[in-house]
């Protein structure tokens, strides 16, 4: 049995069935866009692609703490 997931990964699959993207294109996204400030990018994501809050935030969060970010 697998552990559950946890962080800001939980909200991946939800992520992908309600905006219809995979997770890896919202991030591809992300780290094109630009900009480089955790809340700039989130206003960014709610104001350009109508995501919420939760699932911006969980995006950008993931997408920053990768390695080399």
């Amino acid at each position: 049995m697998t552990a559950p997931v946890k962080g800001p990964a939980s909200y991946f699959p939800s992520i992908e069935r309600k905006y219809g993207r995979p997770v890896e294109e919202w991030k591809a996204m992300i780290r094109a866009s630009g900009l480089t400030k955790h809340m700039e990018l989130v206003a960014w994501l709610k104001a350009e692609h109508g995501l919420g809050h939760g699932h911006a935030n969980a995006l950008v969060a993931h997408t920053l703490a990768e390695p080399g970010r």
